[in-house]
């Protein structure tokens, strides 16, 4: 039987990239984001080009209700998911001081929370069968001062580590996949001056961070930062002063990405 993965944030940006790369290698889809729309038109694409199965599950995770749906979606032992990536995200664009604190509280459920509680309906059922992945999607600014952003990320870096320790020769591989600036709607949606211009090569290809992402989960490995040039610079984040990352991470105080 073919595998099956369950992706967050599968509309637009890398989430629909890891969609386009996995429907490409056989595998069925389950579509999670809140857009009904989108989800399902990409799920046609998939399911005309690939041949695969690719079903939409509209869901907006920071609803308790909808969450739960997802949970109950990756535990049920009878339609078993093997792949689950937790991609969906958003920003704050305020500064610590200005913002709203709401906007603070969903900001750690969907970044934080969100994949815990996935991964914790995913995880026994792949241990009962003896494989299974999860990606987590976090951020550079994971290792970096960038705020309520970065602490998020952080935790979720913490978690994949902590799983992938606990359970890969189990047969369950956790992985965090660390990006650096990808061009996606992540950044319109927070607006146009939370970041300053930036040259065309401060930006990562979506396709191929996800590609890396991919790999680094199916080799087991616990964190991965993705794209060279970030990976190049990431040596700097241990030498340098906070005060100097936080000013370089971040502008008008929101978080970079």
């Amino acid at each position: 039987m073919p595998l099956t993965a369950l992706i967050t944030g599968a509309s637009t940006g890398l989430g629909a990239e890891f969609a386009r790369q996995l429907a490409a290698a056989g595998v069925d889809l389950v579509l999670v984001a809140r857009d009904r729309e989108r989800l399902e038109i990409l799920a046609a694409e998939l399911r005309d080009r690939h041949g695969i199965d690719a079903s939409a599950l509209p869901a907006d995770l920071t609803r308790a209700p909808d969450l739960e749906r997802v949970a109950g979606r990756l535990s049920a032992r009878d339609r078993p998911v093997d792949i689950l990536v937790n991609n969906a995200g958003f920003g704050v664009a305020d500064g610590f001081e200005t913002s709203e604190l709401d906007d603070e509280r969903r900001l750690h459920e969907l970044l934080s929370w969100v994949p815990l509680h996935l991964s914790h309906a995913a995880v026994p059922g792949m241990l009962d069968r003896g494989y299974g992945w999860i990606l987590n999607v976090a951020s550079v600014a994971a290792f970096t001062p960038t705020g309520t952003y970065g602490a998020a990320k952080a935790a979720i870096v913490s978690l994949s580590r902590s799983l992938n320790a606990r359970y890969r020769r189990r047969g369950v591989r956790v992985t965090a996949l660390c990006p650096g600036l990808l061009d996606t709607e992540f950044h319109a949606r927070m607006g146009e001056d939370h970041l300053p211009r930036l040259p065309r090569i401060a930006w990562a290809s979506t396709a191929r961070v996800a590609q890396e992402g991919l790999s680094a989960v199916r080799r087991g490995r616990s964190v991965l930062i993705s794209d060279w040039r970030y990976r190049l610079l990431a040596p700097l984040i241990h030498v340098l002063p906070d005060r100097l990352l936080e000013r370089t991470s971040t502008t008008n105080d929101g978080a970079l990405n």
